[in-house]
Formats: structure tokens, C-alpha cells, sequence
């Protein structure tokens, strides 16, 4: 197994500059740092975060705060800012806050006091109360999804990728649209549904398209709740030619119901998701690619970097663009999907 003195002397550095450099702390520069940590990982090396405790006095460890552990794009998150925290010698406290009774106890009590270096929270929309709270920790934080006042926050445009999503089935000459969208009951208050609701209606008030309310329908996020939502919309009068999804997780379960009524995707209906789920390519759906992992990964090396750099630092914030993927699950209708392709970096949408 390397040790730091194997990474000071394949990087060319002393021990103590490969320790504080993988560490993030003291004044190293951000060259020597690069060198290092390309040193550490081509030595498998891994830091022993007991033993940077000792030497600092800080606790190694950044709490990751997550409404949902087992769902995709939480899960995949999570990992993200795991592999960043373990390159760095840094633990990870995990708190879920799922049920109403856990969140209202982690905001009242807040146990990850004195626990935690920092934080990243997970499209955790919070309360002024809750805001107030989290800023009494004094502890640097980032937001994956959401934007705090004084925090550091990583985010897509929603927005904006759900303008480009909804686009794409009215350049294929749709007229006849329909939307799942998230349940604006839902008590978490998530930001991301209603931003991509507004992305849908940009894209066909701009095109002069009226999509009727019965081709509206809400759901929560899970493949269950989309083929529901999927039975409901398809129960209308007069069905629609094209659906867009404000979740792949979702899309699978309205492709699912599509296909249990006989129809076809794409030849009857097209269907276009949201996220680029691991599922996404094997099932052959057409969707906008959001890099969650990345997201989480930078949310963590900006926590990482402001525990390093101390109250000097600034809150950054930071837009990871998007793009769509066509696949097989939307086509002109009457016409078969063409082979699979990703939409090209001048197409994409990299607000």
C-alpha cells in the first residue's frame, strides 16, 4: 500500500507538501496540488482521515444531506460526492430526511453540529426558518439544485432543458403534446418540476401550440407514477401524438402503459424523458442528458476547496449544461426512429 512519502516522491514534493496539498490545507499552490493528487491516484493512494484529524483538528468528515437515499439520481449523487471526499482523505456523514419527523429533527436539533467540516444538500428546498438554522452551523455548504443566499451552489438549467426537450417533438412536427409533470402537492417542494413545467410552456406558447388539460397529468418521479399519469392522459377524448416526461423514471412507466393499450412508441406516440438515467439507453429513450454526478462531484470540491481556503471564500455558482440525446422513443408521425445519435454541442442547450 503507497504511503504519503511514495506520493511526495513520485510528485517531486516533500511530505509535509503532498500532506497538506491532499488535505487542502495550508498555502499550496493549485499546480502543486494538481501534481500531487495525480500522484496519489496513480498510486491508489488513499488517506487515513484518524490521522488527518490528529494534524488538524478538523474532522475530516462532510455531512451530505439527501431527501431520498435509494432513488436514482440521489443515489448517484451521493456516490459522486463520495468518490471526491474519499480523493481527498474526507468521511462522509449521510443524513436522510425522507420523513417529515427526520427533517423537522435534523433542523430543531441539527445533530450534525460539530460533526461535519461542511455540507452539500441535495435539491433540499428550505424554509426560511430551516435557512437560518443551517447558517448557524458556520460550516461551509453547497446546494446541488437549489440556490441559498452565502452558499455555493451546482445546478442545470431546468428550464431551459425542458424548452429543448419539448422543442425537439414539435420540430418533429407534433401539434398534439402532452406533459408529466411533478405533483405540485408533492411536500418536499422540489424546484426542479415546476421549472420544467415552464420550459414546456415556453416551448409551445412560442409556438403557438394549445395543449388541452386532460393532456396534462402529474406524478412523482418513479415509473409507477408515470404509468399512471400515462392511464389518465390516455383516457382523454382525443390522444396526444407526443409526450414529454419530466423524469426517465417516469418516461419508462408511460412507455410502459403506451405499449399495454396496444398503441406503439414511437409510431403512435413519441415519448421524451428527462435525466439520461443508467436505464435510458438500453431502454432506448429519447431524453435530455443532465450529468448528475458531476453535479454532485463539484458541489463536493467546492465545499472541499472553501473548508481549504477558510472565510476568505466566496459562494460560486455553477451551471452544467445539458444536452439531448435522441434515441429511439420519439420520430415523426407515421415514420420509425432513425439510428441513435446525441444532439451536437451547437444544438445543445449550455446556458
Amino acid at each position: 500500500m503507497a504511503t504519503i512519502a511514495d506520493v511526495a516522491a513520485h510528485a517531486g514534493v516533500s511530505k509535509s507538501t503532498a500532506s497538506r496539498a491532499l488535505r487542502g490545507a495550508g498555502t499550496v499552490s493549485a499546480a502543486t496540488r494538481r501534481r500531487v493528487q495525480h500522484a496519489a491516484d496513480q498510486l491508489a493512494f488513499v488517506a487515513t482521515p484518524s490521522a488527518a484529524r490528529l494534524a488538524t483538528g478538523r474532522t475530516h468528515t462532510v455531512a451530505v444531506v439527501t431527501p431520498f437515499v435509494c432513488r436514482w439520481f440521489f443515489a448517484t449523487a451521493v456516490a459522486g460526492i463520495q468518490h471526491e471526499l474519499a480523493r481527498s482523505g474526507f468521511d462522509l456523514l449521510l443524513y436522510d430526511l425522507h420523513q417529515p419527523a427526520a427533517r423537522e429533527r435534523f433542523f430543531t436539533q441539527m445533530p450534525v453540529r460539530g460533526r461535519a467540516d461542511g455540507a452539500v444538500l441535495l435539491t433540499l428546498p428550505v424554509s426560511e426558518a430551516e435557512e437560518t438554522a443551517l447558517a448557524g452551523l458556520r460550516v461551509p455548504m453547497a446546494f446541488v439544485g437549489d440556490i441559498v443566499p452565502g452558499s455555493s451552489s451546482v445546478r442545470i438549467d431546468d428550464r431551459g432543458a425542458a424548452r429543448l426537450a419539448t422543442r425537439h417533438l414539435l420540430n418533429l412536427g407534433h401539434q398534439r403534446l402532452a406533459l408529466i409533470g411533478g405533483d405540485p402537492s408533492e411536500p418536499m417542494g422540489f424546484a426542479a418540476p415546476a421549472q420544467r413545467r415552464a420550459g414546456f410552456d415556453d416551448a409551445i406558447r412560442e409556438a403557438g401550440v394549445v395543449v388541452p388539460e386532460a393532456h396534462v397529468a402529474a406524478g412523482d418521479f418513479t415509473a409507477a407514477g408515470g404509468a399512471v399519469a400515462m392511464s389518465q392522459i390516455l383516457a382523454a377524448e382525443r390522444i396526444p401524438t407526443a409526450v414529454f416526461v419530466a423524469s426517465d423514471e417516469m418516461a419508462f412507466g408511460a412507455v410502459h402503459t403506451i405499449r399495454q393499450l396496444g398503441l406503439r412508441v414511437p409510431q403512435d406516440i413519441s415519448v421524451i424523458g428527462f435525466d439520461d438515467h443508467e436505464l435510458a439507453e438500453p431502454f432506448g429513450l429519447t431524453t435530455v442528458r443532465q450529468d448528475v454526478y458531476r453535479q454532485a462531484h463539484a458541489a463536493a470540491r467546492s465545499v472541499l476547496d472553501t473548508i481549504a481556503a477558510g472565510e476568505s471564500a466566496s459562494p460560486r455558482h455553477r451551471v452544467v449544461s445539458t444536452e439531448l440525446v435522441v434515441r429511439d422513443t420519439t420520430a415523426r408521425a407515421g415514420e420509425p426512429p432513425s439510428a441513435h445519435r446525441t444532439i451536437p454541442p451547437h444544438e445543445r442547450n449550455t446556458a
